[in-house]
């Protein structure tokens, strides 16, 4: 109101002192632009990226109903932002998987089905998700495991497949468990089945490096718009955490799934990885492993509290997108399945939390999305426009709301061996699988009925509409 009373009386001042109209509209336009708040431009400051990968992460946690597993700063993430309930990998292996994220393509585009061959040796000339924001004056940085790398103790503080050109600086840690690797316990050589709780604290662990680079770098950029990657190694194998983190696990509170004995009857023999089931190891080695890993998870979780305080001490949570994702799930003793590489719903399923300034918080969406997905979001929500045309879609809406109508499926593949060739497809419902076009094997699940995946509906009376639909979409988008 005195804005408009100032104004009134300017007008009036002018007009009395003979001045023209057009030497009036000046002299206010000047008046305007010097004096009114109004007119002032919205600023324009660019969104931070906190970009957090963890390696074989799966929903066994709390805030996706887990409450044996203590993810505390998981919960405090998930408060800040949208957890999405069902999020999937495209291919349940390290390469494939991170490949496909960070160049926003399937791998049927990016043609990586293994764990040795990088990605440009086939798109040469794609520009990947940190390349994006380094082209738009970003400052990005790497610490840990964002594209693949090797475990073997050789290849710890090497690049190994990682891509230069998504970065102006990378940190490859190394952690006291390298050298404790002589001291792990083995229950299975041809399997990796490692584990050990470590003599040390925290920060001499390769994820408490991690964590503390990490910080450093968030203190060097905060006055900068930055793409920050940082990628925790854990509860990948070997499960390595320090021995307080197994004490919060006691032995006797860890359990095998409880599933029925003929479980394994109808399931095409392509659709399971570990075979003989569990591998042959005895039960009470299998509790000590879930143990290890859940350790480990909790352990990771630490971390990642660490890097939230620094984030909120320097008060960048205000204009910080975080993504949080695995780059797939896990298996732990389902159908006797260990580790990944199936195409069963503990193995394709992945933990996803984007948290956003602005946006809804607090909340979850069952829609079903992909991990394709994360790199349209972050161009989208930062006005960047990418260079190849991406496969996935932004999730803009979601974070905006999170029940908003969503129709898209996801899909996750697989192979490996000499014939094995798996699809599925994921509604909010159900899953539909195919092992080598059909010709191995099926696969449809009712998850509002069978969450875990125990009766295999393929081909059974009353299931035919739904069966035939589910196959067109997975004929469709294997087509494309």
């Amino acid at each position: 109101m005195n804005g408009f009373l100032s104004l009134k009386n300017n007008i009036q001042y002018f007009m009395k002192a003979n001045f023209s109209l057009i030497n009036v509209a000046v002299l206010l336009l000047l008046a305007a632009i010097s004096g009114c708040k109004t007119l002032e431009p919205k600023s324009t400051k660019k969104y931070n990226v906190l970009f957090i990968a963890v390696d074989d992460l799966n929903n066994d946690i709390s805030i996706y109903g887990n409450k044996l597993v203590k993810t505390p700063n998981l919960d405090r993430l998930a408060a800040m932002g949208v957890k999405f309930d069902k999020a999937y990998c495209q291919f349940p292996l390290c390469n494939p998987s991170r490949a496909s994220v960070l160049t926003g393509l399937s791998p049927d585009r990016t043609k990586i089905f293994n764990l040795e061959t990088h990605f440009r040796k086939n798109i040469p000339n794609v520009v990947t998700l940190p390349q994006l924001f380094k082209n738009n004056g970003y400052t990005t940085n790497r610490v840990g495991k964002i594209y693949h790398m090797g475990y073997a103790p050789e290849k710890a503080g090497t690049n190994w497949l990682d891509d230069s050109v998504s970065w102006h600086k990378v940190i490859n840690p190394i952690g006291r468990e390298v050298q404790d690797d002589d001291l792990l316990t083995n229950l299975s050589t041809e399997r990796d089945f490692n584990y050990l709780a470590a003599d040390g604290t925290d920060e001499e662990q390769r994820d408490g490096i991690i964590a503390t680079e990490g910080i450093k770098m968030l203190e060097q950029s905060k006055d900068k718009p930055f793409f920050l990657a940082l990628g925790f190694y854990r509860p990948h194998i070997p499960y390595i955490a320090p021995k307080k983190y197994f004490d919060m696990y006691p032995l006797e509170n860890i359990q095998l799934p409880k599933e029925p004995a003929n479980d394994l009857a109808d399931i095409p023999k392509d659709a399971l990885w570990t075979n003989p089931p569990h591998w042959g190891v005895k039960e009470l080695d299998l509790r000590k492993l879930k143990q290890a890993y859940y350790a480990s998870v909790t352990f990771m979780d630490a971390q990642l509290g660490r890097v939230l305080d620094a984030l909120e001490r320097l008060k960048l949570e205000e204009n910080t997108i975080i993504v949080f994702w695995s780059d797939h799930g896990y298996n732990l003793g389902e159908h006797g399945q260990w580790m990944k590489q199936t195409l069963f719903e503990k193995s394709a399923k992945a933990p996803l939390i984007i948290a956003v300034p602005g946006y809804k918080k607090g909340q979850n969406s069952e829609r079903t999305v992909e991990l394709l997905d994360i790199y349209p979001t972050l161009a989208d929500l930062c006005n960047y426009q990418p260079s190849q045309k991406l496969e996935g879609k932004s999730l803009k809406p979601l974070l905006e709301n999170p029940k908003a109508v969503w129709n898209r499926p996801a899909y996750t593949q697989v192979s490996g061996g000499k014939n094995r060739d798996g699809r599925s497809v994921r509604t909010e419902r159900y899953r539909y699988t195919e092992w080598s076009k059909g010709k191995a094997g099926k696969e449809l699940y009712d998850h509002d009925k069978d969450p875990g995946e125990i009766t295999n509906l393929a081909d059974k009376k009353g299931y035919e509409t739904i069966q035939q639909y589910l196959a067109k979409l997975l004929h469709k988008q294997h087509s494309n």
